[in-house]
């Protein structure tokens, strides 16, 4: 076997090996409790060791949260990818309807319990809250690479264009907890966010339009 192939499966078997610890992270979070679960329980239900568990996630939020990175990336690179003549603004309201449509989980689509997971835990929703806050830096960055602008204004506008998505996580997991399925979620909040991105377009409509 070649050396590239098995470099190959050398990292398959490590994001494998890494998915099984993060999925029955998230099964005993949610059965017991993010708060009394251990590291160890964690790494005995995935068979491997405490260390292997520690290893792939430094903190145990990123258990839960195991594709944070990702979420932390979100709005800035919807910003960054967008086509020409479109505005910032327009370019995340696209993306959020059509998330929205696909019931995506990085919008707060979520199944088995994971919502309840979250609001149960004081950590958890910290982190959440500490996660939307790093997304929404990461957009001002973006916002300020191509406006010139490296004042106050950049990271304004990403306060506020990060508004909708973070209300409308929260109306999803609310709508979660309350047993609405997802694909009336995805009306719900299709309409509310057709109305509160219309809301901020005379203000923002034309700001960082590529």
């Amino acid at each position: 076997m070649s050396d590239v192939k098995m470099l190959g499966l050398r990292e398959l078997k490590k994001r494998e090996t890494r998915q099984e610890i993060s999925d029955q992270a998230t099964r005993l979070f949610i059965e017991r409790g993010f708060e009394v679960t251990t590291i160890a329980e964690i790494a005995e239900a995935a068979r491997v060791a405490k260390k292997t568990v520690t290893n792939y996630f430094a903190r145990k939020e990123d258990l839960a949260f195991d594709h944070h990175e990702e979420f932390v990336a979100t709005l800035a690179g919807i910003v960054a990818a967008r086509p020409p003549g479109e505005s910032a603004l327009a370019a995340l309201e696209r993306a959020f309807l059509e998330a929205a449509e696909r019931q995506d989980a990085m919008l707060g689509f979520t199944r088995g319990g994971f919502a309840r997971m979250i609001v149960q835990s004081p950590t958890l929703v910290a982190r959440l809250r500490e996660l939307m806050e790093q997304r929404e830096e990461a957009l001002g960055r973006v916002l300020a690479a191509e406006t010139g602008d490296q004042g106050a204004v950049p990271r304004a506008v990403a306060a506020q264009l990060a508004v909708p998505y973070r209300i409308l996580l929260q109306q999803i997991m609310e709508l979660t907890l309350e047993g609405v399925d997802n694909a009336r979620i995805a009306e719900i909040v299709t309409a509310s966010g057709r109305e509160v991105f219309a809301l901020m377009e005379p203000s923002l409509g034309s700001y960082a339009v590529r």
